[in-house]
């Protein structure tokens, strides 16, 4: 249940300020709010569904020409509020499910090659996902005290981003030179 609600508010919040089809939200999830909380397209489009059916969404369909029609989806006023109520509501961190620390709980001589191959492409993934987060960060939030309020609200939650991901780049490596001693003596 608790999955269910926060997509419905990643959701509602990414319509805080334009009306999008469910493609154009799956897109836009995938490059902002899908850099911490994972949704799939079709999640998405079930939330849309249930949200709609709630009244705190309102959906219309507009004509393409040469394309089928889509449905556009727009906040009501009982979504904007229903936002703003579960804004005031406690947080709840989401417990981490991370296969590679698991992992580590297994580490022996004879597999301490492969997890430091795993250890190596985990922190190339950080690595480009920093450079997007610094991309967005130096082309739209290059003078965070002149943003609007909720603009600011965005700025935070991405230098979080950056300051895990740096954080994460850091154990990596840690992780990789204490495990290069492991290996040495393997050999």
């Amino acid at each position: 249940m608790e999955q269910a609600m926060a997509l419905a508010q990643a959701i509602m919040t990414s319509l805080l300020d334009a009306d999008l089809s469910g493609s154009e939200l799956a897109r836009d999830f995938e490059k902002s709010m899908g850099f911490f909380w994972q949704a799939s397209h079709q999640q998405i489009y079930q939330e849309l569904r249930k949200l709609a059916a709630k009244g705190w969404l309102n959906k219309r369909e507009v004509n393409q020409s040469g394309k089928p029609n889509k449905i556009v989806y727009g906040l009501t006023l009982a979504g904007r509020e229903s936002l703003a109520e579960w804004v005031y509501g406690p947080t709840r961190v989401q417990p981490t499910k991370d296969e590679l620390l698991l992992k580590l709980y297994n580490l022996n001589e004879d597999n301490v090659e492969h997890i430091v191959g795993e250890i190596t492409a985990r922190r190339e993934e950080v690595m480009k996902r920093l450079y997007l987060y610094e991309a967005v960060r130096r082309r739209h939030y290059d003078d965070p005290a002149s943003l609007p309020v909720r603009h600011k609200g965005v700025y935070l939650a991405l230098e979080s981003g950056i300051h895990q991901g740096e954080q994460f780049l850091a154990w990596c490596d840690e992780a990789l030179s204490l495990l290069a001693s492991v290996e040495k003596r393997k050999a």
